[in-house]
């Protein structure tokens, strides 16, 4: 498709914004909450915007989940799966919010859904795309990252079947992820929650923009696009036996060099990355990985064409 052909939406009048998918993650549970309370600030002509907590249970014990990782259930298999109450609480929780925010896949879903992250990495704002395709999507991140220049925001490109995962916010027909840290597990820091409600600021002034018939022209946008897990060096019982090299740690989006110290020993010894070319690590020391298995995820930078877009 040439990037001078103009792509057609209908106007994105049903918008959800999620906090608390993880239960520890305070930025987007208070902001959720204070919304509930009082959505002023985020009201936009002609958008019924809609704040939620995905994972009430999870909130309440401030824990990422109470069963099973809610922002993994959003599988074909768990939202199809018979067995009511005896079914983990988080595939219930999954099936109940396919049935308001959904389904999944078809016309009657949600425009827009934001899910709003914290991490323990130091990834400052990270929107996250689940695919490139997804014109209406890069041009809204687009609009993003110039609103908020000279700051940066960084997009993390997910579509690799073989590492995306079936995300709570996949059951809109545009899913929007956004990561900000770093922050401890059940810390709220002023300066996360603000640039967390900065880039929701921007992203609803863009759905209004586009509603009034506003049209956006081609542009490109800068990604980070997903390429492997790493996990940490282990001994033969599965344990640990290394951790994030000092020179690595809290240097998310920096190029990473083969060559260059990855993790270090117990011991003290450097071991250093062997793949081919630079990359550009992210979810550094995750805290809550240790538990998948992932250190941090390697990138590498692409740059897409986003068509432009207007209303039909």
């Amino acid at each position: 498709m040439s990037s001078n052909h103009v792509v057609t939406f209908n106007q994105a009048r049903r918008v959800a914004i999620f906090g608390g998918t993880h239960g520890n993650e305070m930025s987007g549970v208070t902001l959720v909450n204070l919304w509930m309370g009082n959505g002023g600030e985020i009201r936009r002509k002609g958008v019924e915007t809609k704040p939620f907590i995905t994972n009430p249970k999870a909130v309440e014990k401030c824990s990422r989940y109470v069963d099973t990782d809610l922002n993994r259930a959003f599988t074909a298999e768990n939202l199809s799966a018979p067995g009511g109450k005896d079914l983990p609480y988080e595939v219930q929780r999954a099936q109940e919010i396919n049935r308001m925010f959904g389904p999944k896949g078809s016309a009657d879903a949600y425009d827009v859904i934001f899910d709003l992250h914290n991490t323990t990495s130091n990834m400052g704002c990270t929107l996250i795309l689940e695919s490139s395709k997804d014109h209406f999507n890069l041009q809204m991140m687009s609009y993003i990252k110039k609103a908020i220049a000279p700051a940066s925001c960084p997009v993390l490109l997910n579509e690799d079947p073989r590492l995306k995962y079936a995300t709570v916010r996949s059951v809109a027909k545009h899913s929007v992820g956004l990561e900000v840290g770093p922050q401890p597990q059940g810390v709220l820091r002023s300066n996360i929650f603000e640039a967390m409600r900065i880039i929701l600021k921007h992203a609803l002034d863009f759905i209004e923009l586009f509603n009034e018939g506003v049209e956006f022209p081609p542009c490109t946008v800068d990604v980070f696009k997903v390429s492997e897990r790493m996990d940490y060096p282990r001994d033969a019982n599965g344990n640990i036996i290394a951790m994030v090299h000092p020179n690595l740690q809290d240097c998310d989006w920096e190029p990473l060099t083969p060559g260059d110290p990855m993790f270090q020993t117990f011991d003290g010894k450097t071991i250093p990355y062997e793949g081919v070319g630079a990359v550009y690590p992210t979810f550094i020391n995750e805290a809550a990985y240790y538990e998948k298995q992932q250190a941090f995820v390697t990138t590498r930078r692409e740059a897409l064409a986003a068509n432009a877009i207007r209303k039909v």
